[in-house]
């Protein structure tokens, strides 16, 4: 594989989506050995092929707001990659959202959706929509006219979506009851759905908790534990909520949080009401974190910077890509962390990671970490096929194995000859190959 001829090539064909260029690049970097000792990889053109997406939708959404104007925005989806199972990916409302960021994390998803050994294909979509400071009326009115262009293209065996940043159980819940009402059915379509109809137990905190038990197992590497051990979060959305809740309940202490504002130190530790208080604080829709500060005395509030800074033995960037620099990874590292995992996605910059990897330090990458969230989703789908619902312990448990599995395939094929362990190669070369044997299996299509 001529990795550098790929890239000016793809470069070339999309000008300019970074975040897509990026992501293509970490993967092919990661796999290009495993490329060139398969070379039935390459004559069957599986690169070329895993690397454009199979189909991409874009599409206008007019509505209405409260006051009887019309608002247009744009709406995607991304059908990437389904050698594996159906599409699966979540939905994004935001301003930044654009094509780029939504092929970079729909290709991140094909293999993230490989790792948690489910079968999964890799999709993603979602509109440059802000629901922030609109009222409900204003966000149903936006999913419905959103749906009533999605709803041809999905389908629980063909393309299954599921909330992101800007899309939780309100908005999945408009976004189902007019797919429903398209269609005349009521089937697992969408996942993240309310445990009143067809929602899976702990669906919110998966992704966070899921988290965490990977960092668990990326310590025990080193004979250690989160028992003890001071936590540093970015962002204050379901995965870092579900990060606190799990890093408390084993023994780890939690001392920031942070918003597009800033973010908080508090070094007592973020536990108990000051939990309920972060979910009370994303549903004020303000996406501020400063409210903290004044609600709890030992909170400090640092106006416009990330939480790297603070002292801490583990970093878990929960909030958005390309969140932390080289700057901010060096002082991680001067600080003592020994542990980064990733709760969100891409939020490390290359250069972030190259300094990690050079200290030798832990280090997971979203794909293999945050896999969580999709994993339930994918154990929602089941529950969904089979009419049933299992109770919050078996899907945690579920969960944890799923994890722990995503682990040992990182293990296995990220382990270098000196013992330290490559999690970016890990992760990469054992979701590339579940997909692209079974791309190998189904021909040229």
């Amino acid at each position: 594989m001529n990795l550098e001829k790929l890239m000016i090539d793809l470069e070339k064909k999309h000008p300019g989506e970074v975040e897509y260029l990026q992501a293509v690049r970490e993967v092919l970097e990661s796999i290009e050995d495993v490329v060139n000792e398969n070379p039935q990889f390459e004559s069957a053109g599986i690169i070329e092929r895993i690397i454009e997406p199979d189909r991409i939708f874009t599409f206008k959404v007019p509505w209405v707001d409260d006051s009887g104007k019309v608002h247009v925005n744009i709406g995607y989806r991304i059908q990437f990659n389904n050698a594996i199972g159906p599409y699966k990916g979540g939905l994004r409302f935001h301003p930044s959202v654009n094509l780029s960021i939504l092929k970079f994390l729909g290709f991140e998803q094909i293999f993230k959706n490989s790792l948690t050994t489910l079968p999964m294909g890799g999709g993603k979509g979602g509109s440059d929509f802000n629901p922030k400071g609109k009222s409900n009326a204003e966000i149903m009115r936006f999913c419905q006219s959103f749906m009533l262009e999605l709803w041809k293209l999905i389908g629980p065996e063909t393309d299954v979506p599921a909330g992101d940043i800007g899309v939780g159980g309100r908005e999945i819940g408009y976004l189902f009851g007019m797919y429903k009402k398209l269609t005349n059915e009521h089937k697992g379509v969408l996942t993240g759905k309310g445990l009143n109809w067809g929602g899976s137990l702990i669906r919110p905190e998966a992704t966070g908790f899921g988290t965490v038990y990977f960092t668990e197992e990326m310590l025990k590497t080193q004979n250690d534990t989160i028992k003890g051990k001071t936590v540093a979060i970015s962002g204050f959305g379901n995965v870092a909520w579900g990060a606190v809740q799990k890093i408390n309940e084993l023994g780890g202490k939690v001392v920031t949080l942070s918003g597009p504002d800033g973010y908080i130190y508090d070094p007592d530790g973020i536990k108990d009401e000051k939990i309920v208080y972060m979910l009370e604080l994303r549903a004020s829709n303000q996406d501020i974190v400063k409210p903290y500060s004044y609600e709890f005395q030992s909170a400090q509030f640092h106006q416009g910077k990330h939480p790297w800074e603070v002292k801490c033995d583990v970093a878990i960037p929960c909030a958005t890509e390309n969140e932390l620099n080289k700057e901010d990874a060096e002082n991680l590292i001067k600080n003592g962390c020994i542990c980064v995992a990733e709760g969100a996605n891409m939020p490390s910059t290359p250069e972030a990671i190259e300094v990690f990897q050079e200290n030798k330090i832990l280090y997971g990458p979203g794909k293999a970490v945050n896999a969580g969230g999709v994993a339930t989703s994918g154990l929602e789908m089941s529950q969904n096929s089979m009419k049933l619902n299992w109770p919050a312990s078996e899907v945690d448990d579920r969960l944890h194995h799923i994890m722990n599995s995503i682990h040992e395939s990182c293990v296995k094929y990220g382990k270098q000859e000196d013992g330290y362990i490559d999690y970016v190669k890990g992760a990469n070369v054992a979701g590339f190959l579940k997909v692209a044997n079974s791309m190998m299996d189904l021909g040229v299509v």
